[in-house]
Order: C-alpha cells, then sequence, then structure tokens
C-alpha cells in the first residue's frame, strides 16, 4: 500500500463533519513536525485551523485546504459505511476520499519526498487547513488569514487541493473563481380568504413581475475569464399551507454569481431598483460570500501545467466555473491561487471515492511543482507588503 492510500484511510476514517476536525489536524502535524515544520494551531470558536511552515524566506508556497467534510447522509444508502476507508474496484470509498482528505494525504507525501531530496529547499513551504469550508466558513481560512495578514506574514503561492478536474486527474486547473452574492428578499402583503382577494394582498402576485424581472436581466456579458453573471433563485416560501388562503409574507432567497465585470454594490443598486417598480413593500437583505479573483498565467499555473503534462500527458484547461472556494479569503492577499485536485464526479454524494492510482499521481504532481518553484531556481516573487 502506498504512503499516500494510507494517509488518506487514516483521514477517512475520522468523521470530521463540520465544523468538528475530528483529529485530522493532530495526525497530519505529526507527520509534518519531523519535517522541520512549526505547528501552530489557531482555533476559533469550535473551528480548529492548523498554521504550519517550514521555513522563513520567500517565496511561501502554501499547500490549504479543509479537513471536515458534509455529513454523510443515510447510511444504509452506502454500499460501505461512510467512514469506513474500503478499497473497491480500484477506488478508496468514504466519505471526504475526494473532498478533500485524499489531496490532503497527496500534499503531506509530496512534501516528505520534496524535503528528503532537498533538505535546504529555496523558500518555505506551508499548510493552511481549516475544519471549516463546507460550513459557514466564518472561523477558519479568513480568520487564519487575518492573523497571517496581522503580523506580514505573506503568502506568495497558494495551491488549494479542491478537486478540480472533471473527467480525467489533471484536466482542469481552478485558476479564479467567480464572486458570490446571497440575498434574502421578504415581501409583506395582507393574508386573507383566496373567495376574497378584494380583502388581502398577495405577496406572490405583487411581486412576481419584479421576480421575472431578476430572473431575465442580462447583468454582464462576462469576458475572457468568466461567463457572464448569473441570478438564480434559490428557495421561495410562502403560505400556510392551507389552500383557501392568500398568504400574508413571501420569503425569497437568491444568489448571483459574478464576474470581474460587476460589483457587489452595482449588483445590489440593480436589484433594488427593479424591485422599485413594483408596488408592494419589500424587506432586503445581502450576505457577500466572496469577490471573483482571478490568478493570469504566472509561474504557479506554468508550473503545474508543466508538471501535469509530464506525469499524466495531459494539457490542462484553465477554468473559473464552479463553486466557490477558501481561495477566495487568499487571493485578496495578492498571492497567485490556483486549485488543483482529483476528478470531482462522486464529492457531496452516498458512495464518494477517489482512484487509488489518481491519489499517487496527484502526490508526484504536487512534488513536481514544489520542485519547479522552490528546487531548481530561484522563483520570480512579488516584494513589498501584501496588497489588501
Amino acid at each position: 500500500m502506498s504512503p499516500t492510500l494510507a494517509l488518506a484511510q487514516e483521514l477517512v476514517a475520522r468523521p470530521s463533519v463540520t465544523p468538528d476536525d475530528a483529529g485530522c489536524q493532530t495526525l497530519l502535524a505529526e507527520r509534518l513536525a519531523p519535517l522541520g515544520f512549526k505547528i501552530e494551531s489557531m482555533p476559533f470558536g469550535a473551528v480548529r485551523n492548523l498554521w504550519a511552515r517550514r521555513g522563513t524566506a520567500h517565496p511561501l508556497f502554501c499547500f490549504a485546504g479543509h479537513t471536515d467534510v458534509v455529513p454523510s447522509g443515510p447510511v444504509d444508502d452506502w454500499d460501505s459505511p461512510p467512514f469506513t476507508p474500503t478499497i473497491r474496484d480500484g477506488r478508496l470509498h468514504g466519505r471526504g476520499a475526494c473532498d478533500m482528505k485524499g489531496s490532503l494525504a497527496a500534499m503531506v507525501t509530496a512534501v516528505e519526498r520534496f524535503v528528503r531530496a532537498h533538505p535546504t529547499h529555496q523558500g518555505s513551504i506551508a499548510f493552511l487547513l481549516t475544519s471549516d469550508e463546507e460550513g459557514p466558513s466564518i472561523d477558519g481560512t479568513r480568520r487564519v488569514v487575518e492573523q497571517l495578514q496581522a503580523r506580514a506574514e505573506r503568502i506568495d503561492y497558494a495551491l488549494v487541493g479542491e478537486p478540480s478536474s472533471r473527467a480525467q486527474l489533471g484536466d482542469t486547473i481552478k485558476n479564479g473563481r467567480r464572486g458570490s452574492l446571497n440575498g434574502v428578499l421578504q415581501v409583506h402583503g395582507k393574508q386573507g380568504h383566496v373567495a376574497y382577494p378584494q380583502h388581502a394582498k398577495n405577496p406572490f402576485h405583487a411581486c412576481a413581475e419584479a421576480l421575472a424581472a431578476l430572473c431575465a436581466e442580462v447583468w454582464d456579458q462576462g469576458n475572457a475569464f468568466f461567463p457572464p453573471t448569473s441570478f438564480q433563485i434559490a428557495n421561495l416560501k410562502m403560505g400556510t399551507g392551507a389552500e383557501n388562503v392568500i398568504p400574508g409574507h413571501l420569503t425569497a432567497q437568491f444568489n448571483l454569481r459574478f464576474s470581474t465585470e460587476s460589483s457587489p454594490e452595482a449588483i445590489q443598486e440593480r436589484v433594488r431598483a427593479i424591485l422599485d417598480r413594483g408596488d408592494f413593500d419589500y424587506e432586503l437583505d445581502w450576505r457577500l460570500s466572496g469577490h471573483p479573483f482571478i490568478t493570469p498565467v504566472g509561474e504557479l499555473v506554468a508550473a503545474s501545467r508543466a508538471t501535469i503534462a509530464a506525469v499524466t500527458g495531459i494539457d490542462p484547461t484553465l477554468s473559473t466555473s464552479g463553486g466557490t472556494s477558501d481561495g477566495r479569503f487568499i487571493a485578496p492577499t495578492g498571492a497567485q491561487v490556483i486549485e488543483l485536485g482529483p476528478v470531482n464526479a462522486t464529492i457531496h454524494q452516498v458512495n464518494e471515492s477517489v482512484g487509488v492510482r489518481e491519489l499517487d499521481d496527484l502526490s508526484s504532481i504536487y512534488e513536481g511543482i514544489l520542485t519547479r518553484l522552490l528546487a531548481t531556481r530561484h522563483a520570480p516573487h512579488r516584494d513589498g507588503p501584501a496588497a489588501s
């Protein structure tokens, strides 16, 4: 059994459902400390965070990831217990095998080999791990980055181990992500009997035209890196459950995934302008999950592409599609950020799995990226303080 597979199994066996780390970070710290990493625990409330760094020089290369997983769902729906790592048909099955404990194992074994081969490597290597990625993402990576900035500790390159690949390992590198803006619209009407609408005000009838206009709005055209901004209604709640009662209130939850062509402020203004065209009383609350970010082709992307080609023979595609990740908290500091991990076909599903061979190849890719950036030459890096 390969060291990467063995470590992945140890991690999967820990039921670390958000925000419970279930000992995963302790296990990883025990592997990193003998390599010369300074281990620093940064807990916030129920969330466990780990910052581990080897070296003090720049460039600083950071592996970023999360030890928490989503709930397993009905255990009886699984072919094997979700927290009992099981190898079947050449794949490791278990909750978190792909998202993202397999990546964490590959990172650690890659660093173990790299440090043995290059004990006096250039720059520094770090790990930023959290148990709050699958949840609110308030006390996790965001808080660690704030702590690092407060003491002027700057990340130059960040590789987030999210499962980025679509069909084959390495076929996709996420070099950016769209922003995410959430809205909650509350429309106030007047409850009444459906037979006497003249004595009531149906909040859905009042705002239906505005909701349709929001769905049809062309927010922007996107650009070379991002698709156009999209608006989606996620939840619509109203009514008492009775078929003869006009509801008195409506709540609509919606999300906009936006490109760098739009700002949160501009989007909010346009949404309110559309709502104000209607004749209804409403309240509107906003929550920004993250700004869009993009890492242009530079040292990190180039090293990753070259390594993927060497290990797999694939020329990866650069993409900004998909959901948000903790990369959104690191990118604003000025770091080059990418996401690179296994095939994401089974993430968050029953019988989540990752290929055994895929884990070893991923570890080789991570090691190769380190070698290209920190072992063979002085990697170009940014001077001066981190951008805010």
